[in-house]
């Protein structure tokens, strides 16, 4: 039994210009900017040895 697929039908890819609403491109820069948070977060932690809680007060 083979399985076909094409390549073609998966991708998705964002419009062109940036759009508001939910779409490819909003969600894409969504998470970029989220995985620069978390890294600059661990950043963070990993120079002054504090957590997040801590530079917020909150502990």
């Amino acid at each position: 039994m083979t399985i076909e697929t094409s390549t073609d039908s998966n991708i998705i890819t964002p419009p062109v210009e940036p759009s508001f609403g939910w779409n490819a491109y909003a969600e894409r820069t969504n998470g970029r900017f989220a995985m620069v948070g978390f890294v600059l977060l661990l950043l963070l932690e990993l120079v002054t040895g504090q957590d997040l809680w801590t530079w917020l007060g909150l502990r």
